[in-house]
């Protein structure tokens, strides 16, 4: 048990969910369990990052996977959670046309991008009941804002947008517990699934920011850059 804040960060062996687990471990003091189908490459992950971070296997795309990471770990473990960024993602597929996709590739972006966010966030909520000033920040794209949506990346946005409405349906439900519950674009960003765009660490600054808003802050919004958003 630790009287720090603990932080669960899904899919944070690389990319954003690594360095969100660094800037919430490093600038905010918190305990942070970083999340990894490969628990190797999880663990080599914390070692780099330190600040008493720690791997979890977890594989938000396998029930089992995510209710042994909790009951048999997170639970017993620390008993609590004041934190849960939904990071993990797949599929950004440029390569496919909507009218033309393939519904079993799809089928499994939506595995690891919505019913893995809703998995681990079912799991996760008598934990964070039991946390302070709980925050859930599930780590969406402008790929999913019905606003400016395009033709491109078919799979991947439309189950972003799916995420974006399973937000705005978790803040709506855990508001009177003051859970506060936001999605965020980190903007394009220098990834392996992004290929291009700003550093890494000014795309997760917006992530962090959203888990660690004050009491009384914003619940149920799109925000990139702690600004808000079109959905």
């Amino acid at each position: 048990m630790t009287s720090q804040r603990i932080a669960l960060v899904t899919g944070a062996n690389r990319g954003i969910g690594k360095e969100v687990s660094r800037q919430l471990a490093r600038d905010h003091g918190m305990k942070v369990l970083m999340g990894a189908r490969d628990l190797s490459k999880g663990q080599a992950a914390a070692d780099e990052i330190g600040y008493g971070a720690e791997a979890l296997e977890l594989d938000v795309s396998s029930p089992d996977s995510v209710a042994a990471a909790f009951f048999l770990m997170v639970e017993p473990s620390y008993g609590r959670l004041d934190v849960l960024v939904n990071n993990a993602g797949v599929d950004y597929d440029t390569d496919q046309q909507v009218h033309l996709a393939d519904l079993d590739r799809v089928r499994r972006a939506f595995d690891t991008n919505l019913f893995g966010p809703w998995d681990t966030t079912i799991a996760a909520v008598p934990l964070l009941q039991r946390g302070t000033d709980a925050r859930i920040v599930n780590v969406s794209s402008g790929a999913g804002s019905l606003n400016s949506m395009s033709a491109g990346t078919p799979g991947y946005g439309v189950s972003k947008a799916a995420l974006n409405a399973l937000t705005l349906k978790t803040a709506a439900a855990l508001k009177p517990q003051g859970i506060l519950v936001n999605a965020v674009c980190p903007g394009w960003v220098a990834t392996d699934m992004g290929g291009g765009g700003r550093p890494i660490s000014e795309g997760a600054k917006g992530v962090v920011w959203a888990a660690t808003l004050p009491k009384g802050g914003p619940t149920g919004g799109f925000f990139r850059d702690g600004v808000a958003i079109d959905w």
